[in-house]
């Protein structure tokens, strides 16, 4: 039986190339999203009989809808060897403001709470097994805190951190823990940003080289990898240089601008 992939965020951007991608390597999918009637349209599209694709209606904010999504397909289709967590926001927030507090808690509560409640449900049974991929996808933008970007940049150290720490808990399983980080990507996500995406890729050139890293197995990676030379010449900055570096640098827009 051909390996069984479970993808968050799966009904666009790059968790749809994602799931293109592993359908055109012969995977079985397992597809993740809020919006199931689009997912169910991309599978008719495409012909998938329930042999070959699966949707999951589940919002991520939500541990207990994902969670559920998670053990549903296990008991539907069987343990993935692959599991993406690929669900995420981007809006800008002012700590200032008191109505970007609830855009931060949820920015949170998505990008990094979601992807361990998605994770969460294949843990144990990887470990039982003694096989398995974890991947989380986080973001260039986890490097170095950008003004505006808080909420995001900050969730997604988070989860780099976050999947370092899984990654030591799980090695002795057997069990592969990968954390990818995004450079610009077009997507809905960065469709509205309203500043240079320097390297700015196609969904689909990011799903490519993704598959790869994780088929090699390999722990971290920036794609693509200029992004990540730059961002290490960043990391690199003192502060004080860095922070004239984004000096009135635009800014992301908040929620209702």
């Amino acid at each position: 039986m051909a390996p069984l992939v479970f993808i968050t965020g799966a009904s666009s951007g790059i968790g749809q190339a994602l799931a293109a991608r592993y359908l055109h390597a012969g995977w079985r999918l397992a597809l993740v999203a809020r919006r199931g009637d689009s997912l169910r349209d991309w599978a008719a599209q495409r012909g998938l009989d329930a042999a070959r694709c699966a949707v999951y209606e589940a919002d991520v904010q939500q541990i207990d809808s994902i969670v559920a999504a998670g053990r549903a397909c296990i008991e539907a289709q069987g343990l993935p060897a692959v599991v993406i967590a690929n669900a995420g926001i981007s809006v800008g927030v002012d700590s200032g403001n008191r109505g970007d507090l609830d855009a931060l808690r949820d920015t949170f509560a998505t990008n990094t709470v979601g992807l361990a409640a998605t994770f969460h449900p294949f843990v144990n049974p990887m470990r039982k097994r003694r096989s398995g991929c974890l991947v989380g996808i986080a973001s260039v933008a986890a490097i170095r805190g950008l003004p505006g970007h808080g909420a995001y940049c900050g969730s997604k150290a988070a989860v780099v951190a976050y999947c370092e720490s899984l990654r030591g808990e799980c090695r002795p399983f057997g069990v592969q823990v990968v954390t990818l980080l995004p450079g610009y990507i077009a997507t809905p996500l960065t469709a509205r940003n309203p500043y240079p995406m320097p390297f700015l890729m196609t969904a689909e050139a990011f799903a490519d080289q993704a598959f790869r890293a994780i088929e090699a197995g390999t722990s971290y990676r920036v794609i693509p990898w200029q992004m990540g030379v730059v961002a290490k010449l960043l990391r690199m900055l003192p502060n004080a240089w860095f922070d004239r570096v984004v000096a009135g640098r635009r800014r992301k827009p908040r929620r209702g601008d």
